[in-house]
């Protein structure tokens, strides 16, 4: 046979075994990547036995995009047990139902103003599941400056006091510096364990008593009568704050009673003259006026939030 068509043969043999590996090799890539990234993500969000993940396919690609990362974050922030896919899924179907709703029950010209408010609503969760997180932490922050003062005065390491707060402590102290614990641990310093605990769950107690922790681990001194000192000064701002959201609850419920009578009302209108709230928005002066309507009632709300808020 001619040898340039043996050459021609062996080189399209090799060709061909070299696209079989290739391939395999992809694929291979591609499976470890898979399961790495389901790994993570059952680690980043512990489920609970026989739970069951929904939206995978979702979650997938949400994680990919700047929005999902976003969301990702602020669910990290709040200790709820949900993976991006499935909060997103979760919002797009609860969208979709107040819009179904809201039209049925008012008149279509309120589905997408429903669907707004849905989703405004849906971030506004995720912000009161993080300040609910944060002020659950606060309350636990006097306890947490005892036991490592109680813990660096019998000799402990500052590193060795943090986890065994971290197992004394419920949530969500306890899971936070777990966290903080294995990072320290895979060798990161203290100050950038520390300072991703006061981004999670920002306020200005644990920013107090980080600064504390980082100071006395760069230049030593007395921690043990800082710790005592600040779990005192803890303890007054507990009581304090308190105290304040005693006094203001009656202000917080205003703020979320007037919407609701909005809401209210436009009900009592459609029940008295069936029909009205079709009329009405059927029109560009009447839809003016609804959107109007809703504006001044928003910043109600927001104007009364904000002058109930007193930073303590």
């Amino acid at each position: 046979m001619n040898p340039l068509i043996l050459l021609t043969l062996g080189a399209t043999l090799l060709a061909c075994v070299l696209v079989i590996l290739g391939v395999h090799a992809y694929t291979a890539g591609r499976a470890q990547r898979s399961a790495l990234i389901e790994r993570l993500s059952e680690t980043g969000h512990p489920q609970s036995p026989g739970r069951r993940r929904r939206f995978a396919g979702i979650d997938r690609r949400l994680r990919r995009t700047r929005f999902g990362r976003r969301i990702e974050l602020k669910l990290a922030t709040t200790g709820l047990d949900l993976t991006p896919g499935e909060f997103f899924g979760y919002m797009v179907l609860s969208v979709a139902g107040v819009w179904l709703v809201a039209s049925s029950l008012l008149a279509p010209f309120f589905g997408p103003v429903a669907g707004l408010i849905g989703l405004w609503a849906a971030n506004a969760f995720l912000n009161w599941q993080r300040t609910r997180r944060t002020e659950r932490f606060i309350g636990q922050l006097p306890d947490l400056a005892r036991i490592l003062a109680n813990a660096t005065q019998a000799g402990l390491a500052l590193r060795t006091a943090i986890g065994m707060a971290a197992e004394e402590l419920e949530a969500p102290a306890g899971e936070e510096l777990a966290r903080v614990a294995d990072r320290l641990a895979v060798g990161h310093s203290m100050d950038d364990s520390l300072g991703e605990l006061t981004e999670r769950l920002p306020s200005r107690e644990l920013v107090v008593l980080v600064s504390t922790l980082v100071l006395s681990a760069r230049a030593g001194g007395a921690i043990v009568d800082s710790l005592r000192n600040l779990t005192v000064t803890l303890e007054q701002r507990k009581e304090t704050r308190r105290e304040i959201r005693t006094q203001l609850s009656q202000v917080t419920v205003t703020a979320y009673l007037v919407p609701a009578i909005g809401l209210g009302s436009l009900l009592l209108v459609d029940m008295m003259m069936p029909g009205a709230l079709d009329r009405m928005t059927g029109a560009f002066f009447g839809q003016s006026a609804v959107l109007v309507a809703l504006g001044l009632f928003t910043l109600g709300f927001l104007l009364i939030r904000r002058l109930s808020k007193i930073d303590v």
